[in-house]
């Protein structure tokens, strides 16, 4: 696992958005389906002790994710998100948060629209992730709930899933 891959996370909370730039040691191909199918996701998305479980992906515009962060003790904890745009091994944006597990979305959360741009750079990929709140305090409770701390736990997951997927 490259622990010298780029990782930058910026927070404007006059603009109430997080930019986050991650690079990857993976061909785009990979990284790609890392982020947009529901048996790669499961292995990454949700930071130790937590595991993403999916419930159903529909990776098209206008297709959703719904997943559960599973806990230790078998607690679960809904997500969705909804794609609002797509450009295969490119881009793609959506809007989500916490739901329950019909997929309705819990206004008491924070919900964010991610906007992905995959860039390969010298046989790595570069992800330059915008996230943009509707508040700054959304923005804050989303921090304040250890997003920054959850997001870095995640790519060294997915670091060592990729590193396990190119032999």
């Amino acid at each position: 696992m490259n622990s010298n891959l780029l990782f930058d996370f910026i927070v404007n909370k006059e603009n109430h958005t997080i930019r986050i730039t991650r690079a990857f040691d993976a061909g785009l191909e990979l990284v790609w389906k890392a982020w947009t199918t529901a048996e790669l996701l499961d292995q990454w998305w949700g930071p130790e002790p937590y595991k993403a479980e999916t419930k159903s992906l529909d990776f098209r515009e206008g297709g959703f994710w719904l997943y559960a962060m599973v806990g230790p003790e078998g607690d679960k904890g809904w997500c969705k998100t909804n794609f609002i745009s797509i450009v295969k091994e490119k881009f793609f944006s959506s809007k989500g948060g916490f739901s329950d597990e019909n997929g309705v979305l819990n206004p008491e959360f924070p919900q964010n629209v991610w906007e992905n741009t995959f860039v390969p750079v010298d046989h790595k990929v570069r992800v330059d992730m915008l996230l943009i709140y509707d508040s700054l305090e959304d923005l804050e409770k989303e921090l304040e709930m250890g997003f920054k701390e959850g997001m870095t736990v995640d790519f060294l997951q997915l670091d060592q899933l990729l590193s396990t997927l190119k032999k």
